[in-house]
């Protein structure tokens, strides 16, 4: 009888610890975020909506964080305002949302120079990274642990500004 009951609970438990599982997306209702804002000098993005900020967030940037991304394999994290264009929800680096680095004047930039000017920056979390996660690691992108991303991925849609400053 006892190990009925054992077994029993055993299973309520488990089913109940199931159901309360986690999900990477999560479901936002607040004010739309109208622009995001990074300052590559204090490590600090906003999430803002009008001139009312929403959220404060530290983020590590590229391994070479001073100076514009110029070329691609720089390490640096671009300067300048751009616009979230794209979501990946099975990024490596567990969610990401895409800038859109280059522009055109990164572009003529770049050829000017013969070189290619690089791309797929995004704001991303650091799940499955192999290697030193902590400080300036990225290849010029914005990251976040990746609970904060959870959120700046349910908060912020695809053609919201982002102005990235030096």
């Amino acid at each position: 009888m006892q190990a009925t009951i054992r077994v029993i609970l055993v299973t309520v438990l488990a089913f109940s610890l199931a159901s309360c599982g986690s999900t990477k997306f999560r479901k936002y209702r607040g004010p739309a975020v109208t622009l995001v804002v990074v300052d590559k000098s204090d490590r600090n993005m906003w999430l803002y909506s009008g001139e009312r900020i929403l959220k404060t967030y530290d983020v590590d940037l590229g391994r070479s964080p001073g100076g514009h991304k110029q070329f691609e394999g720089d390490g640096k994290t671009p300067e300048g305002r751009y616009t979230v264009d794209r979501r990946n929800p099975d990024s490596k680096f567990h969610l990401s949302i895409g800038i859109s680095y280059p522009n055109e004047q990164d572009v003529a930039f770049a050829e000017a120079q013969g070189k290619p000017p690089g791309g797929e920056i995004f704001i991303h979390g650091r799940s499955r990274f192999r290697g030193g996660n902590y400080g300036d690691w990225t290849e010029g992108c914005i990251a976040v642990t990746d609970r904060e991303m959870e959120t700046i991925y349910s908060m912020v849609r695809d053609g919201t500004p982002i102005m990235i400053r030096p």
